[in-house]
């Protein structure tokens, strides 16, 4: 079973040479502390970013230096810096290669649901909803199941919805998820867990091709 970091590291084996990649809050803003060293990476950021790199080193960080989330991050060389309007137009005119996002639950049909908790105090929809409209790649990172042990990987989303059929992939600590047109397709799965353990924590239609291979991270 992997840890938010093993999630994180998995993504990053996702991430192409080249790609401009917009991280959302929580465990995908890690995903830039594990990117290979012989590739060229670009991360943006919706509050006004391009050219994020991994997070500081303690007792190095600067407080005016953050990401959307508020976390102190660093600035590769060559960095640049902008207003939120240019950050969404970067976004919205579909320059961003890939979009990794946490979720509060993901649908067999690619439904994603990352921004409410209907009677639960929200500061507002951040940029997800921009993010999922308008980039061709999605990953989402998130826990299988919640504090509950109840699946999050759902035949239909109960939680308001942020987008619509958008979902490529979904790198969980259990396995790593395809978003077919039949279901979940399952390609890899956690070290040390087995493929009913994830069929037990999946409500939503599991599909199996051939042998289940164990990730590497």
């Amino acid at each position: 079973m992997l840890d938010k970091n093993g999630i994180a590291k998995r993504i990053a084996q996702e991430v192409e040479d080249g790609y401009y990649v917009n991280l959302g809050i929580g465990i995908p803003t890690l995903v830039a502390n594990y990117v290979r060293d012989d590739i060229s990476v670009e991360f943006q950021s919706e509050n006004g970013i391009l050219g994020m790199g991994p997070f500081p080193i303690e007792g190095e960080e600067d407080a005016d230096l953050i990401n959307a989330g508020k976390q102190t991050i660093t600035a590769l060389p060559g960095a640049s810096y902008f207003d939120s309007a240019t950050s969404f137009a970067m976004i919205r005119g579909k320059h961003v290669d890939l979009t990794i996002l946490g979720a509060m639950e993901v649908a067999e049909n690619g439904d994603i649901a990352n921004w409410k908790i209907p009677g639960k105090m929200v500061k507002g929809m951040g940029g997800a909803m921009d993010l999922v409209a308008s980039a061709e790649n999605i990953i989402v990172a998130m826990m299988h199941t919640n504090r509950a042990g109840e699946s999050k990987i759902l035949k239909r989303c109960s939680l308001p919805l942020t987008g619509v059929g958008c979902v490529k992939k979904i790198v969980t600590n259990l396995a790593v998820l395809e978003v077919s047109e039949d279901g979940f397709l399952l390609l890899e799965r956690a070290p040390g867990v087995t493929v009913d353990e994830i069929k037990a924590a999946t409500d939503g239609n599991l599909i199996l091709k051939g042998e289940v291979l164990e990730m590497t991270v």
